[in-house]
């Protein structure tokens, strides 16, 4: 009976980790087979064809562009920069950031499902089971939550698929894990949608546009900006709790 119930739970365990395989093999692929298609040169070379789809067809274009989104995002897959610029392109600044973030969100919120479902539960085991510094670090983490997960979000340097594995890994809860990214990816996604939005001016000159705008002074100060303001009240915790130590 024993080792009939350890079948069963080893084998639960592998069917848990079955969505993070799929994710891993389909960015494997995707990466060798898409990145040619998912590429500037294509939105270029379509960008007629495109227009016209949508102007016939808005809501099925907007449907079918939101689902290849979330499809990118979810399985990691080249091409979300590509995929925000055409947003813009199509739809414009504001309707193509509200496209933009939602189908990043969703596409993100899968990612996020599945490396719990497969590593948090048994991560956060081991955290809560740990002593010393690696159980002070996940008990910051846990009392600073909103703050870090916003900060993660803004930060641009921040790969957007490693900030939706680490909430995951650490057990945040779902609804905490949806507002921040659906609220912190927004200003990039605003830049580079907005730029997407103006992509008919640079066909017509026969130039690519400039993605590295978000690191522009005028556009990265406010940024960090926001990402300062994150970390403000994990940085008056911090510092009411070291006043308490003081006394």
């Amino acid at each position: 009976m024993a080792d009939r119930a350890d079948g069963k739970h080893t084998g639960s365990q592998r069917a848990r980790i079955v969505p993070l395989i799929a994710i891993a093999v389909a960015a494997v692929i995707g990466a060798f087979t898409l990145r040619d298609y998912l590429s500037f040169d294509t939105l270029r070379d379509n960008r007629e064809a495109l227009i016209a789809f949508r102007d016939s067809n808005y809501l099925v274009t907007a449907l079918l562009f939101m689902a290849a989104y979330v499809a990118i995002v979810a399985f990691s897959l080249p091409g979300a920069t590509i995929a925000t610029l055409t947003g813009g392109f199509l739809f414009g600044t504001v309707l193509g950031t509200g496209f933009n973030v939602t189908a990043a969100t969703i596409g993100a919120t899968l990612i996020f499902l599945a490396a719990r479902m497969g590593l948090g539960k048994v991560l956060k085991a081991r955290l809560e089971a740990s002593e010393g510094l690696v159980s002070r670090i996940g008990k910051g983490l846990d009392e600073n939550q909103w703050s870090m997960l916003f900060f993660i979000r803004l930060v641009p340097a921040v790969p957007f698929f490693v900030a939706n594995l680490i909430p995951a890994l650490l057990a945040v809860p779902l609804y905490r894990f949806v507002v921040s990214t659906f609220f912190g990816i927004m200003p990039g996604a605003v830049v580079y949608t907005s730029v997407g939005a103006g992509l008919g001016a640079v066909f017509a000159r026969g130039e690519t546009p400039d993605l590295g705008i978000i690191f522009e002074p005028h556009i990265l100060f406010p940024i960090l900006g926001l990402c300062a303001l994150s970390l403000l009240p994990a940085a008056l915790k911090w510092a009411t709790g070291r006043k308490d130590v003081l006394k």
